[in-house]
């Protein structure tokens, strides 16, 4: 028997069951979604170091790469750091 066919086998026999798959399945769905987001959009990731070894240096200032701001307006920034 494989794990499916016991795990469906006991939804059958407990319904209860349901809401507790659905919940768990959604909660580790979205986990690894935001995990995916944060190792290709973040900036201090670099996965090619050959061509961008530096991919902070390269964020335009009025550019968001924070996942939720509260209260803040990028398109309003100035530049306050020096071009490398």
């Amino acid at each position: 028997m494989s794990m499916f066919s016991v795990v469906r086998k006991q939804m059958k026999s407990h319904p209860s069951l349901i809401p507790l798959f659905v919940f768990i399945g959604g909660g580790t769905t979205m986990s690894m979604l935001y995990l995916a987001r944060l190792a290709l959009k973040n900036p201090d990731v670099s996965w090619d170091r050959t061509n961008n070894p530096e991919p902070w240096n390269k964020l335009e200032p009025n550019q968001q790469y924070k996942f939720f701001r509260v209260n803040m307006d990028y398109s309003k920034l100035k530049k306050d750091r020096p071009d490398f």
